[in-house]
């Protein structure tokens, strides 16, 4: 009787081991195919709706898998790199530490924002993201150059003064050639 009750025990301890493992493991492949921009693997991963939490900026929205792939579309227009600087299981969340770059990104902060975030989950998908801090960002900056693009955009480019709020992979491309148009300005 005492064998069964530690082999049943140890069988127990075996599972939620593996459920550890597992949490971090999608959390890995959900930044990875954000850095490789692979939508149907970032849709895998997610439950129906996500939970977007920006916790400094008082952010708070739930978008359907379907809105948030889109999303995703938008992102990948700038050529994202994720890159996980560190990564841990507390209770049931995953704690991680994201570095991200990519034209738009460089061309407003000039260097990586880095976060500290912090994914929950249900039925092992991913459930809700949330920004809890953001380690490197630096708000002067990223303000300064959004508004000079904006202001030239505005004067030279009126037609164009709604990709800023457009987060569709056509809004994406519309920004991304606002900021070249900027760049070549001269």
């Amino acid at each position: 009787m005492l064998i069964l009750l530690l082999l049943t025990i140890g069988c127990i301890s075996c599972k939620n081991a593996t459920k550890e493992i597992d949490k971090i493991e999608i959390a890995k492949q959900y930044y990875k195919a954000l850095d490789n921009t692979d939508d149907s693997k970032i849709a895998s991963l997610l439950t129906d709706s996500i939970l977007i939490i920006e916790t400094e900026y008082d952010y708070k929205q739930t978008f359907s898998l379907k809105e948030y792939v889109e999303w995703c579309k938008w992102d990948a227009v700038f050529e994202p790199t994720y890159k996980i600087l560190q990564i841990e299981k507390e209770g049931e969340t995953i704690k991680a530490k994201i570095s991200k770059i990519d034209k738009r990104i460089l061309f407003l902060h000039e260097e990586p924002i880095v976060t500290n975030e912090v994914l929950r989950f249900a039925d092992d998908k991913i459930s809700s993201i949330e920004k809890i801090k953001y380690v490197v960002f630096n708000d002067t900056t990223f303000v300064k150059n959004r508004e000079a693009l904006l202001s030239w955009i505005d004067k030279n480019y009126p037609d164009f003064k709604k990709f800023i709020y457009d987060q569709t992979e056509a809004g994406g491309i519309q920004y991304l050639k606002a900021i070249e148009l900027y760049k070549n300005r001269k």
